[in-house]
């Protein structure tokens, strides 16, 4: 099924241009882990092949934000239990707030999506459950008037993957690939490896 490191290669990438375009893609969702090891399920949104970037969607306010600027150092885990594959991918991150990617990113999201940016920051303490949201947005829909405050908090996470760990769990053997790149301008070295 996998022969060449070239297959292994495309296989990794193509089920990345599959996962933000399918919310049925078992790597729609990976588990983004940031250098202070904390891990969380984020949303991909994008995936660049050519440049080999992972864009996800986030708080500025979040407390990631800070991390990734203090140390940039980000690894994602993508797993599809029906295929057997898992893709590691470790790179660097990077918040962005400003720029015509973020406002494209911004503009094409419903009022329905963007309204979590109203709310109150991740992880700001409560007495009691909350969703974080202004009481006047649970279940609605705001405007765009009502959301001008809310685009200071949108942001993206771009993570331009260095290194990815691809493994087949097959009941005859698994079969583990790697591949590296010095920087996001080099070409892609990979090597067979044991499981």
């Amino acid at each position: 099924m996998f022969d060449t490191l070239d297959d292994v290669r495309t296989d990794c990438f193509n089920r990345l241009i599959r996962a933000p375009r399918d919310r049925k893609s078992p790597m729609h969702t990976p588990v983004i882990v940031s250098a202070d090891v904390d891990a969380r399920v984020m949303v991909l949104r994008a995936f660049d092949s050519g440049l080999a970037t992972l864009r996800l969607h986030t708080d500025a306010r979040s407390p990631k934000a800070g991390v990734i600027a203090g140390d940039p150092r980000v690894a994602a885990l993508f797993y599809d239990k029906g295929a057997k594959i898992q893709i590691r991918a470790r790179g660097t991150g990077a918040v962005l707030t400003a720029g015509p990617e973020v406002d494209n990113a911004w503009a094409a999201g419903t009022n329905f999506a963007r309204r979590c940016y109203l709310g109150d920051g991740p992880g700001a303490a409560s007495a009691a459950p909350t969703s974080g949201l202004p009481p006047e947005f649970e279940g609605v829909e705001p405007d765009d008037a009502q959301l001008i405050p809310a685009r200071e908090n949108f942001a993206l996470l771009m993570i331009t993957i260095t290194a990815l760990d691809w493994l087949y769990l097959a009941h005859t053997g698994h079969v583990r690939a790697q591949f590296n790149r010095a920087n996001d301008s080099a070409d892609w070295q990979g090597q067979w490896v044991s499981p």
